[in-house]
């Protein structure tokens, strides 16, 4: 009797085996399912992390950057030389030039002048470092441009050099090295103080 009831239980019925397909299916189908989830996230991090590197690369490209440089010719000359860093076009509005510690430039430039990407902007501003105000002058100046691109108003940060004036002449002329960011919208002006170029359509539109 006991061989016949575990001959019984070795051997499952037809009616038995048919009830288990329907849960191996179902056990089968929930594997597949969790696979498929797991791919489907590990492709979405991973196209997720090509946008972010193609939006990078594409402002790295495009974003506007202006380079500021004055150079010396000689003991009664010098040039301001702006540069277009960037691909995209500008149009240059304003060049301004101060004392660092002056609120109020002491040479200013309206412009209305395209600068295409890779190309520089010149002109001479000896005359007004020799106009300072004295016969000798050893400082700090900056220099600063307005431009548009793309629709937006920009400034860039102010470039400093290192000037020496003395007996009507230029004596010394030399760039500042302040290590500066990206381009940086106004409203983060608090937290980059150093950008290059800040939005000021925004920080109007924030204003208002």
């Amino acid at each position: 009797m006991l061989m016949r009831w575990i001959a019984w239980i070795a051997r499952p019925s037809l009616q038995t085996v048919i009830s288990i397909i329907p849960l191996l299916a179902t056990i089968v189908t929930t594997l597949v399912t969790v696979i498929l989830a797991r791919a489907t996230l590990r492709y979405a991090a991973a196209t997720d992390k090509s946008l972010e590197l193609a939006r990078e690369q594409f402002e790295r490209e495009w974003a506007p950057e202006l380079h500021i440089h004055i150079e010396r010719l000689s003991e009664e000359d010098a040039k301001v030389i702006i540069t277009n860093l960037a691909k995209s076009s500008v149009l240059l509005q304003l060049v301004q030039i101060r004392k660092i510690h002056d609120a109020v430039p002491f040479a200013k430039y309206p412009l209305n002048h395209p600068l295409v990407g890779g190309r520089s902007w010149m002109e001479d501003v000896g005359d007004r470092f020799l106009a300072l105000g004295s016969q000798e002058f050893r400082g700090t100046v900056a220099a600063s441009a307005t431009f548009f691109c793309s629709g937006r108003l920009y400034r860039t940060d102010w470039f400093r050099f290192q000037v020496e004036v003395r007996r009507g002449e230029i004596r010394r002329l030399d760039p500042v090295n302040i290590a500066a960011s990206r381009v940086r919208t106004l409203e983060d002006e608090e937290e980059t103080p150093q950008e290059l170029v800040k939005d000021l359509a925004e920080a109007a539109a924030a204003g208002s």
